[in-house]
C-alpha cells in the first residue's frame, strides 16, 4: 500500500462509515475506509435493505389475494421464494456497488480487512496479503453491532436463524416461532405469516413493539392476529430442544410452561455491538454492556477517537448512524454542527401494518411532568386510504397543552413510514399546533390525516 497517512480513517463503511469517510472528503480532508466484509455494511447488505425488497414482495402477494377488492381477478396466486430472495439480494448487491462508487468518486481509499488500534494516531489493517500500519490524526469506529445470542437459543442456519439466515433461508417455514417482537422480529414475522408460514411471536415485555406507543402496538396486535398471527405476550422461550426435523419450544409464561413444536426458529432478541479485537480498551476507550461510551458529539474521551452508529448505543438505526458520521466529520473539520437528538430520529418497521414513531408516547410524555393534549385519526375517515383498499390504520399526535409543542406522533397503517417524515420536519422546526393548524395538506393525500390528528387535540377535527 503506497499511502499509508491520512486526516481520517474510518473503521467500518456502514450506513455510518462510508458517510462520514464521504462528508470528510467533501471537506478536503485525506481520508480511508476500513471493510472487512462488504461495502454498505449489514444495513445495505443483510439487514435494512434486502428486508424491504423481501417485504416488498410479500405485500404485492398479499394484494394479490385481494385482487377481487379491486375488481381484479388473479388466477391462484404463488411464489417462488428462490426468486424473491434473489430478487433481494440482486437490489442489496446494486447498491452495495452505489456506495463502492460513491466512495471511488470522492476519492475515499478503501481497504479491505480487519481494523484495529494500535497506539495513538494508529490503525493496524490485517489483510489477506498481510498487516499494514496506518497513521491517521482522528480515527472513527464504526464496526456496528450483530445479532445478540441468548443461552440454548443459539442460531445453526437449520432449524434456528439468525435474520442472515431468514435473509437467505434455506427453506420455507411451515409452522415458525419468532422470538422476539421489535422491528427485526416482526418484519420477518410478517413477512413469512404473509407468505403462509403458521407463524407464532413470543414477546417477554407485555406488548408487541414494545417501544412504540401503548395504542399503536395494541392497534398493530390486533391486526397481526388478523391475518393469522399467534402472539404470545409477557412470555419467554427458556430453551429449545433441536431433532433433525424440528424445534420444542419450551415457553413459560406466569411460571407455567409449555412445550410447543416448530420446524423453525428465528431468534430477534436484541443486538450487541461489535467491540472486539478493536484494541479499544487497550486505547483506553471505555466500553459499557457492548457498546462504547460517547458523549453528545460522538467522542470516546479518547483524543481523536470517535464512535458512531450501533457500536456508540440507541437508538440502532441508519439513519441515525449517518447523520453521526457527517457531524464527526464536520467536527473533525473545524465546523460547529449540532449534536444529533435521539428524540428527534423517527423510528419505521415495515410489518403489514406499517409502524412509524417520532419523540415521545402517551406514557412517556405524562412521565416526564408534561399537560398533553392527544389527537387521533383513523383511516377510515380518509378518502385516499378508502380508495388504496387501506382503510385499517390510526394515527396519532402529542402536544404539549401549556406551549402546544409536538412532543410526539405515533402512526400505524399503509405508507406510515414515508408519512412520519412531516413531523419529524415539524419537531425540527420547533413546530406548534397552531403552524400545523394553519398548514394546507393536499387532497386527496394520507397526509390529510395527519392534519385532522393535530387537529382532534384541540377538538377541531372535520372528518370524523
Amino acid at each position: 500500500m503506497a499511502d499509508k497517512s491520512f486526516d481520517v480513517i474510518v473503521v467500518g463503511s456502514g450506513p455510518g462509515g462510508y458517510v462520514a469517510a464521504i462528508r470528510a472528503a467533501q471537506l478536503g480532508l485525506k481520508t480511508a475506509v476500513i471493510e472487512r466484509e462488504h461495502v454498505g455494511g449489514i444495513c445495505l447488505n443483510w439487514g435494512c435493505i434486502p428486508t424491504k425488497a423481501l417485504l416488498r414482495s410479500a405485500e404485492v402477494f398479499h394484494l394479490m389475494h385481494r385482487a377481487k377488492d379491486f375488481g381484479l381477478s388473479v388466477e391462484k396466486p404463488d411464489f417462488d421464494l428462490d426468486a424473491v430472495v434473489d430478487r433481494s439480494r440482486g437490489v442489496a448487491k446494486q447498491l452495495s456497488g452505489g456506495v463502492s462508487h460513491l466512495l471511488k468518486k470522492n476519492k475515499v481509499t478503501v481497504i479491505m480487512g480487519d481494523g484495529s488500534l494500535a497506539g495513538k494516531g494508529k490503525v493496524s489493517v490485517k489483510t489477506d496479503k498481510g498487516t499494514d500500519e496506518l497513521t491517521g490524526k482522528n480515527i472513527i469506529i464504526a464496526t456496528g453491532a450483530r445479532a445478540r445470542e441468548l443461552p440454548g437459543l443459539e442460531a445453526d442456519g437449520d432449524r434456528v436463524w439468525t435474520y442472515r439466515h431468514a435473509l437467505n433461508p434455506p427453506r420455507m417455514p411451515k409452522k415458525l416461532l419468532v422470538i422476539g417482537s421489535g422491528a427485526i422480529g416482526i418484519e420477518f414475522a410478517s413477512f413469512f405469516n404473509t407468505l403462509g408460514a403458521d407463524t407464532t411471536v413470543v414477546e417477554v415485555m407485555d406488548r408487541v413493539l414494545p417501544v412504540e406507543d401503548a395504542e399503536i402496538s395494541a392497534f398493530a396486535h390486533k391486526q397481526f392476529e388478523k391475518q393469522g398471527m399467534k402472539i404470545r405476550e409477557k412470555s419467554m422461550v427458556k430453551k429449545l430442544d433441536r431433532t433433525k426435523d424440528k424445534v420444542t419450544a419450551h415457553i413459560e409464561k406466569d411460571g407455567k410452561t409449555e412445550k410447543v413444536d416448530f420446524d423453525t426458529v428465528i431468534s430477534a432478541v436484541g443486538i450487541v455491538g461489535n467491540v472486539e479485537g478493536l484494541g479499544l480498551e487497550d486505547a483506553g476507550v471505555k466500553i459499557d454492556r457492548s457498546h462504547v461510551v460517547t458523549d453528545a458529539y460522538c467522542r470516546t474521551g479518547v483524543e481523536g477517537v470517535f464512535a458512531i452508529g450501533d457500536i456508540a448505543g440507541a437508538p440502532w438505526l441508519a439513519h441515525k448512524a449517518s447523520h453521526e458520521g457527517v457531524m464527526v466529520a464536520e467536527l473533525i473539520a473545524g465546523q460547529h454542527p449540532h449534536p444529533v437528538k435521539p428524540e428527534s430520529i423517527a423510528g419505521c418497521t415495515y410489518c403489514n401494518p406499517q409502524v412509524a414513531s417520532v419523540g415521545l408516547t402517551e406514557a412517556q410524555a405524562k412521565e416526564a411532568g408534561y399537560d398533553v393534549k392527544v389527537g387521533k385519526f383513523p383511516f377510515i375517515g380518509n378518502g385516499k386510504a378508502i380508495a388504496l383498499g387501506e382503510s385499517e390504520g390510526l394515527i396519532k399526535t402529542i402536544f404539549d397543552s401549556k406551549t402546544g409543542e409536538l412532543l410526539g406522533a405515533h402512526m400505524v397503517g399503509a405508507e406510515v413510514t414515508e408519512l412520519i417524515q412531516g413531523y419529524v420536519i415539524g419537531r425540527q422546526l420547533e413546530t406548534t399546533e397552531e403552524e400545523l393548524m394553519n398548514t394546507v395538506f393536499p387532497h386527496p393525500t394520507l397526509s390529510e390525516m395527519m392534519h385532522e390528528s393535530v387537529l382532534d387535540a384541540y377538538g377541531r377535527t372535520i372528518h370524523f
